[in-house]
This record gives C-alpha cells, sequence and structure tokens, in this order.
C-alpha cells in the first residue's frame, strides 16, 4: 500500500465584501488587499498610532474591525 501524503487543510479566504459590515472582524490577510499595505508596514502604522487597533482574539489570532478599517480608508483619500 503506498503511502501519500495528506492534503493540507487551509481556511478558505474571506471575501473582500466582508468590509461592508462595520462590525465584522477582519483577517490580516484580508486588511492587506484592502489596503495595499504589507504586514510589516500596518504594524509599523499600529505603532505610530497611524492606522486602527487589532483586536487580539488568541496568541495567534489577529482581527481587525472592519468599520475601523473603511473609516481609515475613507481618511486616507
Amino acid at each position: 500500500m503506498p503511502i501519500t501524503a495528506s492534503p493540507r487543510t487551509t481556511q478558505p479566504a474571506q471575501p473582500l465584501e466582508s468590509a461592508n459590515n462595520p462590525a465584522a472582524l477582519l483577517r490580516f490577510s484580508t486588511v492587506q488587499a484592502l489596503t495595499g499595505l504589507s504586514r510589516s508596514t500596518i504594524y509599523t502604522r499600529i505603532r505610530e498610532k497611524a492606522f486602527p487597533e487589532p483586536i487580539k482574539l488568541g496568541t495567534r489570532c489577529t482581527r481587525f474591525r472592519a468599520g475601523d478599517v473603511t473609516a481609515w480608508l475613507e481618511s486616507a483619500k
């Protein structure tokens, strides 16, 4: 019987439309796609108080309020 590797399980990508709900909690990858900023740039701007603070749901789980991110996007125009 041949040994095969099990497929790596991944979480489905969060649709960008999630940002339309101000109460939604956005994944980091979604915030990156919406803003066009890299992870390090986002963290730098958070330290400088120039980007909305994330919510830590656990040691490896960071989310952003969609309303905060969209308000930041509007103010950056």
